[in-house]
């Protein structure tokens, strides 16, 4: 398959060690480009709510699939986020192309893109950490129940529907919380002349030009892998908002995928039944020793 050259891509939000993250359909995502700028933009591992029982296959993949494209002379960037603030300490550290950061400003065309996680906005995680985490997993924990009800809904043949995305559109809090992270990130770019100002964060995927009485910058925010699917891609001077649903190519792997594990499946049945015929033993009894 020949892959997509994106100068650059921005994600965040992945949120690997829980059971909302959509690992396999990020790895879809991955395999069909070739960016020659990765930015992991913070929350990328959950180490707030890791779990040694519970880190599955796919999401190994996608930290596989990420130093694979170290070794195809990717630059890879991993801004720190609330989620995984223990990176924090390593702040600096490199290796090969990849870089720990708290933030960072690129240079594209000729304008500066400020990109940074942004939690540092959020007040709970100043001054109420144990509250944040406490959301965190009351959010862990409607996204399973989620996933519950999209499965209940998908045998009834109905659509599925995002409980967590309903709860957030429907609070007017959450709403004035969204609007001014908005603002308060866009009016310091502003204030910096930087020309972009790039976010995660509050899994709110966004493109939009924001003005104050000082000037004007561009908002952009990759969202999520757990609701949304979402990144941003910067090609040829302009900005693009990634959306999973909407690929069609990245989407066709997951069913070459399933029809993979068939097969695997389909092999192994017959390779064993062979291994029976050689033994002289029957499929349906058990051998006696």
């Amino acid at each position: 398959m020949k892959k997509r050259q994106v100068e650059l891509v921005v994600i965040s939000d992945v949120h690997l060690g829980t059971y909302g993250c959509r690992a396999k359909e990020l790895l879809n995502y991955l395999k069909t480009i070739q960016p020659k700028t990765l930015v992991l933009n913070g929350d990328i591992i959950d180490i707030w709510q890791f779990n040694k029982r519970y880190f599955p296959k796919s999401h190994m993949n996608v930290l596989k699939h990420i130093t694979s494209l170290l070794t195809k002379e990717t630059e890879v960037y991993y801004i720190t986020g609330n989620h995984d603030e223990m990176l924090r300490k390593f702040k600096g550290f490199k290796l090969g192309n990849l870089e720990i950061v708290n933030k960072l400003v690129l240079n594209l065309d000729n304008k500066k893109a400020w990109i940074f996680h942004g939690d540092v906005f959020d007040v709970t995680m100043k001054h109420s950490k144990w509250l944040a985490k406490l959301g965190g997993k009351g959010y862990d924990l409607l996204i399973i129940l989620n996933t519950f009800f999209n499965w209940c809904s998908k045998l009834l043949g109905y659509g599925k529907l995002s409980l967590s995305k309903k709860i957030k559109n429907s609070v007017k809090g959450a709403i004035k919380f969204v609007n001014d992270f908005e603002k308060t990130a866009s009016d310091i770019a502003i204030d910096n002349n930087y020309d972009f100002v790039v976010c995660g964060h509050i899994h709110q995927p966004e493109i939009r030009k924001i003005e104050n009485n000082k000037g004007e910058t561009l908002y952009l925010n990759s969202g999520d892998w757990i609701e949304n699917l979402t990144a941003l891609e910067y090609n040829n001077n302009e900005w693009t908002l990634y959306e999973y649903q909407k690929d069609d190519l990245a989407k066709g792997l997951e069913l070459t995928s399933k029809k993979k594990k068939k097969k695997k499946k389909k092999d192994h049945n017959i390779l064993f039944n062979e291994l029976l015929k050689e033994f002289d033993i029957q499929g349906t009894k058990k051998p006696t020793i």
